[in-house]
């Protein structure tokens, strides 16, 4: 059974910057961001695909950046510039099929809260 742990969540101005980190406790092929405010569904916001290329959601291109270290087994996702908008719960999750942005990955890690205000 894989472990995602997320971490890096925080309050923050908008306008100011985050990074979110994901340690998998094996090898993952394929991974993404998800986030979930609040009454709402959950949505993709980058994912990091087997053959490491990137998609992002079209509200957080420019603005956020997904990566990846094998060696650290780590998964990051750059948060810069931002808005009160961008205030959810955030998820990684990782699978051996390639998702992108969709939320049938097979594992989830417990999510990191961040709150962005005006």
């Amino acid at each position: 059974q894989l472990q995602l742990v997320e971490s890096g969540g925080g309050s923050v101005q908008a306008g100011g910057s985050l990074r979110l980190s994901c340690v998998a406790s094996g090898s993952t092929y394929s991974s993404g961001w998800f986030r979930q405010a609040p009454g709402k569904r959950r949505e993709g916001v980058a994912a990091f695909y087997s053959d490491s290329s990137t998609r992002y959601a079209d509200s957080v291109k420019g603005r956020f950046t997904v990566s990846k270290d094998n060696g650290k087994n780590t998964l990051y996702l750059q948060m810069n510039n931002l808005k009160p908008e961008d205030t959810a719960t955030y998820y990684c999750a990782a699978d051996i099929y390639d998702y992108g942005l969709t939320p049938d990955y097979r594992y989830w890690g417990q999510g990191t809260q961040v709150t962005v205000f005006s």
